[in-house]
């Protein structure tokens, strides 16, 4: 994850760079059910409306959580399916926090209601992440359930309202680039704390939908528009988060406006992000599915590392007789093409090796989804340059596409 608002808060009060943090265990996102109530269409682990048999119980989750515990993990990161589907999720969620876990809950918000939002409250999650794909029209059309926006933006206000912690997951595809604006002036408007942009992933339904991924020089005007909001709040002394995820190479673009913004910031903002590293997944970051099995992040969910009936989980994590593990942990990574030869590498890490492996087979080979040319990265020309949309072109687009609502 890309902690976009830290950086910015670098470029006004710097601090001394350092060596790169390496937390005593990886944070764990858990898909404690595959069931949903919705069906997605950038859904990695292609959840639907049924029971799935073989998940986890109750006792073999929280014999999990006592492993995790001991092995230093420190935060869970609660996800689905739909969590909330889940019968025993608030006993859950109280041994997770009695266990001092940083707890989290991943929600499509639909089920939050007035009938629950008590016990949500309750359970003290850290922090509630509830997913927005756009205007009512197009969340409604991805989330292929009319309704499930309005509904959606209720649980945001309901979490809102009682203390919770709460923010924005927004998955950016060609298709709802164009809200992107919209979405963050509701944000403000809406006294939200957190906003998440999640680059699409090739995983699931986001991989037979990647032919919807957003194009490279619209990621680019995206991230133009992130930055810019970012760094308003910033000035604005607002303690609005702004993060990114899933594709590494948004630090390096970051350092680029950095470079244009702020030239006399750029050396000391390499430093930090460096000390960031980039892609941690194998490493920092790991995922439990519904079944108990292991893998390297979420989007890996047809790549098994081990399962935890069988192993626990920290005999799987450090063990890198598997040839994946022990690419993700090797420093550098054994990668290939423009990642290779990539000038940033101690800033990206090589970016996301699942969509390279999506569609090449190869985990190790260049990531498709990077959106810098070659020039940009220090890599001898090897293909046409990506031809920039100007961001003014882009918002034109979008309002145009507004008027005509």
């Amino acid at each position: 994850m890309f902690r976009l608002s830290q950086f910015m808060h670098e470029l006004r009060e710097p601090s001394p760079p350092g060596p790169r943090r390496q937390p005593p265990g990886p944070v764990v996102i858990w898909n404690l059910v595959r069931r949903c109530n919705l069906a997605c269409q950038h859904c990695y682990s292609v959840s639907a409306d049924r029971d799935f048999p073989g998940e986890l119980s109750t006792g073999e989750v929280f014999a999990v959580m006592e492993d995790l515990r001991a092995f230093g993990v420190p935060a869970l990161i609660l996800s689905g399916g739909e969590p909330l589907l889940r019968a025993d999720i608030f006993d859950i969620a109280a041994r997770a926090k009695a266990l001092g876990f940083y707890t989290a809950l991943s929600t499509n918000g639909t089920l939050v209601d007035a009938a629950n939002i008590d016990r949500i409250a309750a359970a003290r999650f850290d922090y509630v992440g509830i997913s927005l794909d756009g205007r009512r029209e197009r969340h409604d059309r991805f989330r292929r359930q009319a309704g499930a926006f309005d509904r959606s933006l209720a649980a945001l206000r309901l979490c809102r309202d009682r203390g919770i912690k709460v923010g924005v997951r927004f998955t950016l595809t060609e298709d709802n680039a164009g809200d992107l604006p919209w979405l963050l002036e509701t944000m403000r408007a809406e006294a939200i704390d957190k906003f998440y942009l999640s680059h699409l992933n090739y995983a699931g339904r986001g991989n037979v939908n990647r032919k919807h991924d957003a194009f490279l020089a619209t990621t680019r005007a995206a991230m133009d528009l992130l930055f810019e909001a970012c760094w308003a709040s910033c000035q604005r002394g607002e303690p609005r988060e702004f993060v990114t995820g899933n594709n590494d190479a948004d630090g390096v673009y970051f350092l680029k406006w950095v470079q244009e913004r702020f030239p006399a910031r750029a050396a000391h903002m390499r430093a930090k992000l460096a000390q960031w590293g980039g892609n941690a997944s194998g490493v920092n970051v790991a995922n439990i599915d519904n079944l108990g099995n292991v893998h390297p992040d979420t989007y890996w969910w047809d790549y098994s590392l081990g399962n935890v009936r069988e192993r626990p989980f920290s005999a799987i994590w450090r063990d890198t007789s598997d040839p994946v593990m022990a690419g993700l942990k090797a420093s550098p990574r054994p990668l290939k093409g423009r990642c290779g030869a990539c000038a940033y590498l101690e800033i990206c890490n090589g970016n996301t090796r699942v969509r390279a492996r999506s569609l090449t087979g190869d985990p190790w080979q260049e990531d498709p989804a990077c959106y810098l040319d070659d020039a940009e990265i220090g890599v001898a020309p090897g293909r046409e340059r990506l031809a920039m949309t100007p961001y003014s072109r882009w918002k034109g687009a979008a309002a145009a596409a507004d008027a005509g609502r």
